[in-house]
């Protein structure tokens, strides 16, 4: 099974009608500019979600409907952004909302790390509040192509050593690697 529509639906910044429709929710969380939006549009081929090299772009929750059956929910990222420190906050507190008080049911959370920087320790600590929470994660380890050939291997133990068990795919938005396998895991 394949993607085969993708429909921006509409952007929000706290309780919403939608999220209580019965559509399944895959949500999507990373550090801001590790790629959220560019993963998205490499899964929907087609540019859905705005994307930039400027930290901070999404400041909503983006609503994405997939093949008319689920919802992919982009969301700020947390970490850095080229906002005041007040905006941040707000995201921050947003994220800690849905995720935790807003008792939203999620099929899946993908969360996103750079491949190339590796786990920071705003990741782990995300990682380890879902967890926590029981959240059915997936670590998709974006923009492998930036990384050297002959770190590469190495590179990816390393982050796959941080998640323990969980399903680790590597990435990259730019070269379409590893659309095929996260298609799947989102599918099925």
């Amino acid at each position: 099974m394949n993607i085969r529509s993708a429909k921006f639906v509409k952007g929000v910044v706290g309780t919403n009608e939608i999220f209580e429709d019965g559509t399944p929710q895959i949500v999507f969380i990373g550090r801001s500019n590790v790629g959220k939006s560019s993963v998205i549009n490499s899964l929907a081929n087609q540019n859905l979600a705005r994307t930039g090299s400027t930290p901070g772009l999404t400041q909503q929750i983006n609503i994405y409907l997939i093949n008319k059956a689920f919802y992919l929910i982009d969301l700020p990222g947390y970490g850095f952004a080229k906002k005041s420190g007040e905006a941040r906050q707000q995201m921050q507190k947003m994220l800690n909302w849905y995720f935790f008080k807003s008792g939203y049911e999620f099929k899946k959370v993908i969360l996103i790390v750079d491949a190339k920087v590796g786990s920071t320790q705003d990741d782990l600590n995300v990682f380890g509040s879902l967890q926590k929470a029981g959240k059915d994660i997936i670590i998709v380890t974006n923009k492998v192509d930036k990384i050297k050939k002959s770190e590469y291997i190495e590179q990816l133990q390393k982050i796959k050593d941080c998640f323990c068990d969980y399903k680790v795919i590597p990435y990259s938005a730019k070269k379409r690697i590893g659309v095929g396998e996260l298609t799947h895991e989102l599918l099925k």
